[in-house]
């Protein structure tokens, strides 16, 4: 059975989490980021409904509950991931304020965009590809942003986008997943509860 992460959405409830759980981690500075997320993403939604902020929260979730990761930079990029490919701020943005090790991390996990006459489909696939070259803090960030993006995949409006999300999934993610503590469990029992979005078995 998926294992839903959906209990930070409020940021008051996460920063308490987040103390009994990892009290090494600098709150402040989370808050900082918190802060700089819904500067820059504002009033944006996900397909569902919900705000953006809140996938932001439950990737931060994931990692500090679910793979029980407590690295500070990648906490706040946890926050920040979604910033430069989704809004107007730029990777110096990010630098200026949270310094070189955050923005690498989020300069690995942002996709570039298409070149003029360049496929977009191949340019995410290139990109995703590219994560298993990356340094491990980089395939467990993005592996988190995964699973907070399909741990409710049946509530994306369209039923398509549902069955080629899930096969990107099972053919780009998970393979990252492999040996990788606690994500490969997770995304081994999701794969298996949303089997039936398997367009091969349709």
């Amino acid at each position: 059975m998926t294992r839903v992460f959906d209990s930070w959405h409020d940021w008051n409830t996460g920063r308490r989490e987040l103390a009994l759980h990892a009290p090494s981690v600098s709150i402040e500075r989370l808050d900082r980021s918190v802060e700089f997320a819904r500067r820059f993403h504002g009033n944006q939604r996900r397909p569902a409904g919900e705000p953006y902020v809140e996938h932001l929260l439950e990737v931060l979730e994931i990692l500090v509950l679910g793979a029980g990761i407590h690295d500070a930079d990648v906490l706040v990029s946890a926050m920040l991931h979604d910033v430069v490919e989704d809004t107007d701020c730029t990777i110096e943005d990010v630098r200026a304020e949270f310094g070189p090790r955050v923005a690498d991390l989020v300069a690995w996990v942002t996709k570039p965009d298409p070149a003029p006459g360049e496929d977009p489909q191949e340019v995410r696939l290139r990109y995703l590809r590219s994560i298993r070259s990356a340094p491990q803090e980089v395939v467990s960030l993005k592996l988190a942003d995964r699973y907070s993006n399909v741990q409710r995949l049946g509530t994306h409006p369209r039923l398509e986008k549902q069955r080629s999300y899930y096969r990107e999934t099972c053919e780009n993610v998970l393979p990252l997943a492999a040996g990788v503590p606690w994500f490969e469990e997770a995304f081994s029992s999701w794969r298996d509860s949303y089997q039936h979005l398997d367009s091969r078995a349709v």
